[in-house]
């Protein structure tokens, strides 16, 4: 099952380690079958707030977006980033193919209410 690593980044000024970090991060993911699913674009809020930038990376699963987060080649860029760039970074499953929120719904809905 597809999971994510999706960063919620705040402004920075542009920095030549950010230009760095954005040139070889690439070839961190590539070992674990990361690809960019969304990177660079403008956000639009259409509720609250959302100061700075989001970057959503897929993998095939939990295990490889672990294993690229954990990987000597990321923790050796990370700096790069977080030293100029302050934010939230989550790795979070998706769903399965077939997937139905009213299931979920359903589920919920026969739980005992506390």
């Amino acid at each position: 099952m597809t999971a994510y690593a999706i960063a919620h980044l705040r402004d920075a000024e542009p920095h030549d380690d950010i230009l760095t970090y954005i040139e070889r991060i690439q070839a961190t993911m590539d070992p674990f079958g990361g690809r960019f699913a969304v990177h660079g674009s403008a956000v639009e809020v259409v509720e609250g707030t959302w100061p700075g930038g989001v970057v959503v990376v897929a993998f095939p699963d939990m295990t490889e977006a672990r294993g690229w987060y954990a990987s000597d080649a990321y923790r050796e860029i990370l700096p790069l980033r977080t030293d100029h760039i302050d934010g939230d970074v989550i790795l979070v499953p998706g769903v399965s193919d077939g997937y139905d929120a009213r299931d979920t719904a359903g589920a919920m809905r026969a739980r005992p209410h506390a």
